[in-house]
């Protein structure tokens, strides 16, 4: 079926009380994995390319992989830009496909974020191309977007608040103590803060950094207001992982396909489990 926005996917999980899986896609094997994940659990799902993963493939080559997969099952796909920081970028992918966009202004000041923001709003709406937003920096580093502990702040329920309401976002990506890549120890997150802003703005909420994030906290998050969570560490993990025990098991094996075939499959599962957690399989 064809790409749909990610917004059609989170008011549905936000009625039903489940979560949607965005899984970030860097190369054919990790679509491959995903799409087939989400074939075999019936469930809605949202791949996504971050600006790293663009300059790595190609824009082209991102969108049309992504489109491929979506053509060839049932259930609904969303190709989303993940931590657009360029608004020339946003434009690119909006023009290439992408069914979803996201634009991180979450460096910028309040009022510079909220301005940039409805910029990428007024081109994307128009055409139905949902757009995510940022408040709060998340820590941690991802791809070429890095922000450290020092520089990681939460985000605030009353600018939440406000920014919705000045900008008319559809989701909203907040920091509440989660990071991107692989976790130092257990994160803590913030609940508290979380069932307030989600009281405040009455929309979708974005958790970023979940792939170290326990089952049991991802489900609590869920339940007080998150519809979307990415993923991406843990896909990265299964895949290398598993291709070095190949290597190491055989040695002398020349065939990509027979190294690249089970680390595939590896991400296949981690895709599958992270689905169950969420709620969204049988939900497509």
């Amino acid at each position: 079926m064809a790409l749909v926005p990610v917004s059609e996917l989170l008011f549905k999980a936000e009625k039903e009380g489940y979560a949607v899986g965005a899984f970030n896609a860097n190369n054919m094997e990790i679509v491959q994995a995903i799409i087939e994940a989400a074939k075999l659990e019936n469930s809605p799902v949202i791949m996504q390319a971050s600006q790293g993963a663009i300059t790595y493939a190609g824009l082209e080559f991102i969108t049309g992989m992504v489109k491929i997969a979506a053509e060839a099952c049932k259930v609904p796909v969303a190709l989303h830009l993940d931590h657009g920081t360029d608004f020339g970028q946003v434009v690119r992918c909006i023009r290439s496909g992408f069914s979803s966009v996201m634009y991180d202004g979450s460096k910028l000041p309040l009022e510079e974020n909220i301005a940039m923001t409805r910029k990428v709003l007024e081109i994307a709406r128009p055409i139905g191309v949902s757009v995510e937003a940022e408040l709060g920096k998340i820590g941690g580093t991802e791809d070429d977007i890095h922000v450290s502990e020092k520089e990681a702040m939460y985000t605030d329920p009353e600018e939440a608040r406000y920014f919705v309401a000045q900008t008319g976002i559809e989701s909203l990506a907040i920091a509440i103590g989660t990071a991107h890549g692989q976790y130092k120890g257990k994160p803590e997150l913030d609940f508290e803060r979380l069932a307030k802003i989600k009281s405040l703005v009455g929309i979708p909420i974005v958790l970023h950094g979940s792939s170290g994030v326990p089952d049991e906290a991802v489900k609590k998050a869920i339940a007080l207001g998150v519809c979307k969570v990415n993923i991406d560490t843990n896909i990265r993990e299964a895949f290398v992982y598993t291709m070095r025990k190949v290597i190491q098991e055989k040695p002398d094996e020349i065939d990509p396909r027979k190294i690249l075939g089970p680390a595939r499959e590896a991400m296949t599962n981690v895709v599958r489990n992270k689905m169950r957690v969420f709620g969204s399989s049988g939900q497509a």
